[in-house]
């Protein structure tokens, strides 16, 4: 018996086969091979087409398929992970209205401080333990106010998860978690908020149907099947946000436990089973998968927009992007902890929450044509990078989510030695890290919607630890000092 994972990223779409009884990857793909491109037709502006992930999808589907040549009839739940905060729309037909308004978009900013005034910041917050910020309830208010021709044809909103289970099943419906991360949930009363509807002016039938995280959300219809090679029936038994479904592959879901993730976004994701707020707002909170009515599991969430895309970045213009990413890590490790006084500020990708929804653009700082190298360039980004992390987790720890380990897949900036390492003696945390990544543990949380697995431990049997980074005694205090020289700076600029 197999089970699929299915991850829609911001630069890829990546398909895992885990077979279920031993707990162990078969096979993965994803396309496109190059990163999938993110229009922005103006300055702090995100969009991306939802038909390409449609596309991207089952060419991603199809290689897996045919490269490891199992019997698609044993393929029993398939489990989906995707960008959070996106806004997808469809009509009658449920034919897309227009691109996708994705998670680092910042351009309803305004309308998200607008209603948190008028609702009342203690109100608000209490409810929904967020502002409405520029999440995916503000991108519906900036399409009414803006494209109202656009506007008056939404049949449904959804999330970029719910797109690809309508283009699977034919039925448009969401999650409990999903709707927390549009901030369209009240926590006090359990149900879509009434409040936020009223104030941005939206009908509550905009809103998908709810189905439960875990179990079944529809099943593969005929015309899916023809199009993507999976049988007719295949069970959809999973669907939650990159960064829940992060934490869930790390096998992160009681009080205290914090994963973390540096793809195109930097991600810590802390679990805690009280109803804690940010009063700025700058760390979110929201529905975790295993989240109850009357067992809280809350993920308070710090997210950095500018983290493996500052990478990216650095590669492209290094070495006339001759360099692979094994090289430039190897170019960090030779320059010092600190980069010779050259800072890094990595906020070069719209809005960033954790700074008060500013869009303080990324800023290279004291950079000495004499002293400075490609390697120092390298390790700067990468220091900038760990040192917001470390920014926003003081932010957590102001609201009681404190972590001794933190917990993260063996991929992306934590393939680099030179990364996780400054990460760890910064935050003066133990880093564990495991042989998943977002599809894999999608697949896993299908086998546990599906019921294969009968409990969360049984799911986690095949997740290996593969990696132990500790905190170096000797190199903490240069490593704080150069952290607390970024922070000068960044609060200068912040002012």
């Amino acid at each position: 018996m197999y089970f699929l994972g299915i991850d829609l990223g911001s630069s890829s779409v990546k398909v895992s086969l885990l077979s279920g009884e031993k707990g162990t990857l078969i096979g993965s793909a994803y396309s496109p091979k190059a990163e999938m491109a993110i229009i922005a037709l103006q300055e702090g502006w995100a969009e991306q087409d939802p038909t390409t992930w449609w596309m991207h999808l089952k060419e991603a589907l199809k290689e897996v398929l045919e490269k490891n040549k199992v019997n698609k009839q044993e393929i029993k739940g398939i489990g989906i992970s995707y960008q959070m905060h996106g806004l997808v729309v469809v009509d009658k037909n449920y034919e897309v209205l227009r691109p996708s308004i994705i998670w680092c978009d910042s351009r309803a900013v305004a309308y998200g401080e607008k209603a948190f005034d008028s609702i009342g910041h203690q109100k608000c917050l209490s409810k929904h333990l967020n502002s409405p910020g520029n999440f995916t309830a503000s991108k519906l208010k900036w399409i009414k106010e803006n494209e109202p021709n656009v506007f008056e044809k939404i049949h449904k909103i959804m999330l970029p998860g719910d797109f690809i289970v309508m283009k699977l099943t034919g039925q448009i419906n969401t999650t409990v978690s999903g709707l927390s991360e549009g901030i369209f949930w009240d926590f006090q009363n359990e149900e879509p908020s009434k409040d936020l509807l009223k104030q941005f002016g939206f009908d509550a039938a905009l809103l998908p149907q709810l189905v439960p995280t875990f179990g079944r959300q529809g099943q593969v219809s005929t015309s899916a099947a023809l199009e993507t090679g999976l049988e007719e029936g295949t069970l959809i038994t999973y669907r939650a946000g990159d960064q829940p479904n992060n934490a869930f592959s790390l096998n992160v879901l009681n009080p205290g436990e914090v994963a973390a993730t540096a793809g195109t976004s930097g991600v810590v994701y802390g679990v805690s089973d009280e109803a804690n707020y940010d009063p700025q707002s700058r760390v979110n909170t929201f529905a975790h998968v295993n989240h109850e009515k009357n067992k809280k599991r809350l993920g308070v969430l710090l997210c950095v927009n500018g983290t493996g895309i500052l990478y990216n970045w650095i590669r492209k213009y290094i070495g006339q992007g001759g360099l692979n990413y094994e090289e430039l890590n190897n170019l960090a490790s030779s320059a010092p902890i600190g980069s010779n006084q050259l800072t890094f500020l990595p906020f070069g990708n719209g809005a960033e929450r954790i700074l008060g929804n500013k869009n303080l653009k990324a800023h290279l700082n004291g950079l000495d044509f004499n002293r400075h190298t490609d390697a120092h360039l390298i390790r700067a980004a990468k220091e900038g990078i760990a040192f917001a992390l470390r920014f926003g987790l003081d932010i957590m720890s102001e609201i009681g989510v404190e972590h001794s380990v933190i917990k993260a897949g063996m991929a992306n900036l934590f393939l680099s030695p030179t990364f996780r390492q400054t990460l760890a003696n910064v935050t003066n945390s133990s880093i564990e890290l495991f042989n998943t990544d977002g599809a894999k543990g999608a697949a896993r949380a299908a086998g546990i919607g599906y019921g294969y697995y009968h409990s969360f431990n049984e799911a986690f049997e095949g997740l290996k630890r593969i990696d132990l980074v500790e905190p170096q005694t000797d190199q903490i205090e240069q490593t704080v000092e150069a952290y607390e020289n970024w922070k000068s700076i960044l609060t200068k600029l912040s002012a």
